[in-house]
């Protein structure tokens, strides 16, 4: 198991000084994003000479891109805007392979239109759900054509927002090309932190097999995703990296929800748990 980190948790404005910054922690595993070199993270142009730039920079540094975030709001209740961040994920997806990647990780979305990481009544309805099947569904094709992974991530406020649905969802897809991201502190509904080793076990019992990347970030109350770096909140890490170790123990554990001078703490107590 690799620690890696969000590399915008180092924003520099060039990418070499970002990365020397990553290295002088001795992590070699990234979570990148397009924003890192002044781009949105699903922009509508992608200029391959940039895509070679950074992946020669990323190979100069010795640090493995293991995802590249392609988020957006898969059923924003805008159709347009849907359809524009499917047209624009596809872009992505097709120079993947410039970048020295295979994975992009999704937002499964909601259907607040402002804020895509916002919860919202009507997630719980099929039609959310059907509108997330029609969404992969015009992606999976064109990931399958490239090789490259889109891996969601199951979180409390979004349309799949729990084990039992993001399994649900990988039966209803039957695509190679479908895969998560877990991260044990985005999976507590009100009232479940005290159920915490039986949520995670279930969720890894569910997903387990499917997992493309980790992400470890911590939690201070359910209900919500969490917020806090790693170690701080009260998410069981022994758990869950018992859990990772046994379903994925090749896996990025990607730290997240952290600024850059919590990084040596993060870091240190991530090796301490997987000794």
């Amino acid at each position: 198991m690799k620690i890696g980190i969000m590399a915008s948790t180092f924003y520099r404005t060039k990418l070499s000084e970002m990365l020397d910054a990553i290295v002088k922690h001795d992590i070699h595993s990234v979570q990148f994003s397009l924003y890192c070199v002044g781009l949105p993270e699903l922009p509508e142009h992608i200029d391959l000479k940039l895509c070679d730039e950074i992946f020669n920079d990323m190979q100069k540094h010795n640090i493995e891109m293991s995802a590249i975030s392609g988020t957006f709001n898969m059923i924003d209740p805008n159709i347009e805007k849907r359809k524009d961040g499917l047209r624009r994920l596809n872009k992505l997806i097709s120079v993947c392979d410039r970048l020295g990647t295979s994975v992009i990780s999704l937002c499964t979305g909601t259907r607040d239109a402002d804020n895509m990481w916002r919860g919202h009544p009507d997630n719980d309805k099929e039609s959310a759900f059907n509108d997330l099947v029609i969404s992969l569904q015009h992606v999976l094709d064109f990931a399958e054509k490239y090789n490259v992974i889109l891996a969601f991530e199951p979180e409390v406020s979004n349309v799949i927002d729990s084990a039992v649905k993001g399994k649900r969802l990988i039966d209803e897809l039957k695509s190679s090309c479908l895969k998560v991201v877990m991260d044990g502190a985005n999976i507590f509904h009100k009232g479940q932190l005290p159920n915490m080793q039986n949520i995670l076990d279930e969720a890894f019992k569910l997903l387990g097999e499917y997992i493309a990347i980790a992400h470890a970030k911590d939690l201070d109350h359910d209900g919500d995703a969490g917020h806090l770096p790693a170690g701080r909140g009260l998410l069981d890490y022994d758990r869950y990296i018992s859990l990772l170790k046994q379903y994925k123990p090749d896996a990025s554990l990607i730290l997240h929800g952290l600024g850059e001078n919590d990084a040596d703490e993060c870091i240190n107590f991530l090796r301490e748990k997987m000794k």
